[in-house]
């Protein structure tokens, strides 16, 4: 046995013994280990120990914006950590860094959005919204302002609270006793959405929360008109409207934050993944400048909420780098350009494949969908797009067969026609199975 072979079977065995993966199928691993051990990044690709180059054609999680193997960002933690790895933020304490990125997060955020409370991830930062939108009704004098509604395809984390948002069902069938007052409307609906605050009443509602572009729930893209409808009927009523911006923020979809293309702002905002590339675990809200000066104004105690790694200085200082690479690269523009060759090879694909029945993208987020009348035929397509050296991610929740896209902002043309090839070539061995 070789070196290689050795080592594969001795990370496989401990991992299958000692490693409870996320969001993972546990008899899958039981049985064949894992898919894939990366050892190194570089770009848009990952190598495995085993030699094995593959396109990450989900920025791995929709967050490695700025590709892999960026040795500024390791730069960047190295010399933050090498002067203050971390301190707390409680009690008013601060640091350079977390001061920095706020700033910088209030001169790019949309609207008057000008405070950040910072988190380790997306996760976190919803479940602070949700928190935090319902102690702010508490200051109003307002109590009864305690629902959250969001969509049904939504999703919008694993915490708690975060999955009690979630309308993809499965999630929250996942568990028990989750957070009460949760409340789901249809999804591209605006009248829908006017509806259930009527029926619930707007009395009771705190908050509506939404995603720009729902990702995991199969990359579903607004119509027209819909976020400016929505903007509205929570101004109407009195409701604080939240955007998800975890996946669509920080260049994803050709701006740089999702919400940009609907001209809309919302009153907070929830970001992670792209803020640092992955390199660091941060995530955040920002508020309104109105929410701000009423939590200055009406506050009287503590605020008692708050993460041990809220205003992480070295996660921050990545942010800050981060965020400079996208901007000083051009990134956000290459994400609006490659995605339209994204887009164009898709639809080259629906020409020449029966199994393709739509495909839409927004930047470099994107979805081809599959005709399901004869099953389900997604997770088989990521498997053979493994085989042959891409990565994408299958959506298969309440029915769906879709397979979707992120791949890093870094991508080139070359390598968006290589991913365009494996995947027309994936999908046509599935068909010849059916």
């Amino acid at each position: 046995m070789s070196k290689t072979a050795a080592l594969y079977q001795e990370l496989a065995e401990l991992d299958k013994n000692h490693f409870l993966h996320p969001t993972s199928p546990i008899q899958q691993q039981q049985e064949q280990g894992p898919a894939f051990i990366f050892k190194k990044g570089e770009g848009v690709y990952l190598e495995d120990i085993k030699g094995n180059r593959v396109i990450d054609g989900m920025s791995s999680l929709w967050n490695v914006n700025v590709g892999h193997g960026r040795t500024e960002l390791g730069q960047a933690a190295m010399e933050q950590m090498s002067q203050l790895a971390f301190s707390s933020c409680f009690a008013t304490f601060s640091n350079e860094p977390a001061i920095r990125l706020a700033a910088k997060i209030a001169d790019i955020a949309p609207g008057d959005l000008s405070a950040t409370f910072f988190t380790s991830g997306g996760s976190e930062a919803n479940d602070t919204a949700y928190k935090l939108a319902r102690h702010y009704w508490i200051l109003k004098g307002q109590p009864s302002k305690k629902k959250i509604i969001s969509r049904k395809k939504s999703y919008h984390g694993v915490a708690m609270g975060a999955t009690s948002a979630t309308g993809l069902k499965p999630f929250r069938d996942f568990t028990n006793s989750l957070a009460p007052d949760f409340y789901y409307t249809e999804n591209l609906s605006a009248e829908a959405l006017r509806e259930t605050i009527e029926a619930e009443g707007p009395e009771t509602i705190a908050a509506f929360v939404a995603e720009p572009i729902q990702g995991a729930g199969g990359v579903h893209i607004a119509p027209e008109g819909y976020f400016q409808e929505v903007r509205k009927i929570c101004s109407e009523f009195d409701i604080l409207f939240i955007t998800d911006e975890v996946i669509t923020g920080f260049g994803r979809t050709g701006k740089m934050f999702g919400m940009e293309h609907y001209g809309v702002a919302p009153d907070m905002m929830c970001f992670a993944k792209g803020v640092t590339s992955g390199y660091a675990q941060l995530g955040g809200v920002v508020f309104s400048k109105a929410m701000f000066e009423d939590f200055k104004e009406l506050s009287a105690g503590t605020l008692l909420h708050g993460y041990t790694y809220s205003g992480h200085p070295m996660a921050c200082a990545v942010g800050l780098k981060n965020i400079e690479i996208i901007e000083n690269e051009n990134l956000i523009e290459n994400s609006g350009k490659m995605g339209e060759e994204m887009l164009k090879g898709f639809k080259w694909i629906q020409g020449e494949r029966e199994l393709v029945s739509e495909v839409r993208a927004l930047g470099l987020i994107g979805a081809v969908e599959l005709k399901s009348d004869k099953g389900q035929f997604a997770p088989a397509v990521v498997a053979e797009a493994a085989k042959r050296g891409l990565i994408c991610r299958s959506v298969i929740f309440d029915g769906m067969d879709i397979l979707v896209f992120a791949p890093p902002l870094t991508i080139n043309k070359q390598e968006i026609n290589s991913l365009v090839e494996i995947l027309h070539d994936s999908i046509f061995a599935v068909e010849q199975r059916i």
